[in-house]
């Protein structure tokens, strides 16, 4: 038996500057690596995606059971963890969904106009926008032509990632450092839903939530979803 936590990373910059943790991103990332260590929780191994917002998660959270004097497992990187990329799909389909959709048009040129505008006022201004909906939608019907990773072949890499050692030996605790989707991707493996279902589980999650998962062989359960014990204020809590 293996529970396994997946973490969202903790609150990201700017939208053109996305991936990099805020200060706040940093204080909450350390705040849930406390909250482990009051529990206390021992994890056998750590994992976590290429993106840096994912392994400056880790970070804070490795610092904090150092802090305590505590072990924690050297984190490994494996590519599967890793976010679609947003700012690719984002990039190459909104010209083409312009060119079909004047509300969207409308929405878009909005949006860049506002970045460009706040670049160098605001240190996060990552908000997720009815445009950038459409966008993914667009993407995970496949609806217009796109260069990179398809929706089902990113739901098909962060499903393939393993959970267990070589041997297939099962481990008490690990912990998974990485993005909204990919934890989603797995809780719906445990829901046994798909889809567009998928997104919506994402679209909930709040930066540095743990959702648990425990492995029992070949059987998946879902213990808990999108908690955040550790952030007890509103102000501390975050979607970005």
């Amino acid at each position: 038996m293996t529970n396994v936590y997946f973490i969202r990373h903790g609150q990201a910059g700017t939208r053109d500057a996305y991936d990099s943790l805020s200060e706040l991103g940093r204080r909450q990332a350390r705040m849930l690596g406390r909250y482990f260590v009051s529990q206390p929780v021992e994890f056998a191994a750590a994992y976590a995606g290429n993106l840096r917002r994912q392994q400056q998660t880790a970070a804070e959270v490795s610092a904090a059971y150092r802090e305590a004097g505590r072990a924690f497992p050297e984190l490994s990187i494996e590519t599967g963890w890793d976010e679609f990329d947003f700012h690719h799909v984002y990039e190459e389909l909104a010209p083409l969904i312009c060119e079909d959709d004047p509300e969207f048009r409308s929405e878009h040129e909005a949006l860049r106009e506002q970045v460009a505008a706040s670049a160098h006022e605001a240190e996060v201004h990552r908000r997720w926008r009815a445009s950038d909906t459409k966008v993914v939608e667009a993407w995970a019907a496949g609806r217009y032509p796109y260069g990179g990773e398809s929706w089902e072949q990113f739901v098909g890499r962060v499903s393939a990632c393993r959970l267990q050692d070589g041997g297939g030996a099962p481990r008490p605790n690990v912990i998974v450092f990485t993005s909204a989707t990919p934890a989603a991707v797995w809780a719906s493996k445990a829901l046994g839903i798909s889809d567009g279902r998928i997104r919506r589980l994402a679209g909930v999650l709040e930066n540095t939530s743990y959702t648990l998962l425990q492995l029992r062989g070949e059987e998946l359960l879902l213990l808990s979803f999108n908690s955040v014990p550790h952030l007890p204020s509103p102000d501390l809590r975050t979607r970005r």
